[in-house]
């Protein structure tokens, strides 16, 4: 059992059952100690850095692109790809939160102007700092010679600079802490709306807290979820199958913005997808190259919670979701038969009701 992970996940449960603010607070304290071990590592460490250690600059080669197991493109290691398309596939983890601020457009002031320059900002600040750890650290240590389990703090100590290992630790663990954070606060809000269109038990998954105002109940039920999980099974597997499903989810909602602009075009929209329809297309194809890139387990995972989902749905979504229900209040009111057919209230001349 891991005990740590799980004694973090109940803090965080507890601290976002109190409140948005205390949640905002607390995470922005673990982001600020996570920049300033970040800016500490890129500003230190490339002092140290080594350029002979960067080549080659792909050792396994660009590719790691697979179909079930079957190598397309690259190289596989025990049946696993390798290579710069493999490796982003795993590091792609390290991206996932941007659009968990999508979720919280309900908490802030002008969701059309903030959650835009939100999601962008984040991601290109982001991806900036992340690309200069990543030179730093395989400059100061060779790709093969990389410690896997805290690469950062034991590179600095084979520099000499052992007192920094602490400190970068300390900042890693408040960095996954915030972001552990940010997902179990996204979950119970899509959670939320879901309920609020049928596809959820309301009673549940929509029940606010009357003090603190969060969807309490559902906080604490992903609390439980994400415990239980965290806890017992490998954390490799957790963060392959947190891809795949992310990668999955991207490129539905890629896919829905042609599907919305083709059928819905004057629909109000806070936030508009620019260069459709090349940006959704491209959106899908990265997130399916990626997705192929992973090891094929991720697929029979994939597949499984796909199957779950879709019991849940027409089990219970697809009969009590508002569109139904107003779908049938139609049906009444109208006075439309089983059989599809909109029954008149005047009689032909035989005394029977006239149908068209």
């Amino acid at each position: 059992m891991n005990l740590p992970a799980v004694v973090i996940v109940t803090i965080i449960t507890a601290v976002l059952v109190k409140g948005i603010q205390e949640s905002a607070t607390f995470n922005a304290t673990m982001v600020g100690i996570k920049l300033a071990a970040v800016l500490f590592v890129v500003l230190v460490g490339a002092f140290f850095v080594n350029p002979d250690n960067w080549k080659p600059m792909a050792p396994y080669g660009w590719g790691g692109l697979t179909i079930f197991g079957h190598t397309l493109w690259g190289q596989s290691v025990g049946g696993n790809p390798v290579g710069m398309l493999a490796g982003a596939a795993i590091i792609f983890f390290a991206y996932i939160g941007f659009d968990s601020v999508s979720t919280h457009a309900e908490e802030a002031r002008k969701p059309s102007r903030d959650v835009p320059i939100g999601i962008v900002a984040s991601l290109v600040i982001c991806t900036v700092l992340y690309i200069a750890v990543v030179a730093v650290l395989t400059g100061m240590v060779k790709y093969d010679q990389i410690d896997t389990g805290a690469g950062v703090s034991v590179a600095f100590s084979t520099v000499g600079l052992g007192w920094a290992e602490v400190i970068i630790a300390l900042a890693g663990v408040a960095g996954i802490t915030s972001v552990m954070l940010v997902m179990m606060l996204s979950a119970p809000r899509v959670f939320l709306a879901m309920s609020r269109d049928g596809m959820l038990p309301h009673s549940f998954f929509g029940a606010v807290h009357p003090k603190f105002r969060t969807p309490w109940k559902s906080t604490i039920l992903v609390g439980v979820f994400v415990g239980v999980l965290a806890g017992f099974l490998p954390i490799e597997a957790l963060l392959q199958m947190t891809n795949i499903g992310t990668l999955f989810a991207f490129a539905i909602v890629c896919t829905a913005v042609l599907i919305m602009r083709r059928t819905n075009p004057n629909a109000e929209r806070p936030f508009r997808c620019p260069f459709v329809p090349l940006m959704p297309l491209l959106g899908i194809l990265g997130c399916l190259v990626l997705m192929l890139s992973l090891p094929v387990a991720n697929w029979w995972r994939l597949i499984g919670w796909l199957a779950a989902g879709l019991v849940i749905y027409f089990a219970y979504s697809r009969h009590h979701t508002v569109m139904a229900k107003r779908l049938a209040h139609e049906i009444s009111a109208h006075g439309i038969s089983p059989g599809g057919a909109l029954v008149d209230d005047v009689e032909d001349p035989g005394g029977r009701p006239k149908k068209k």
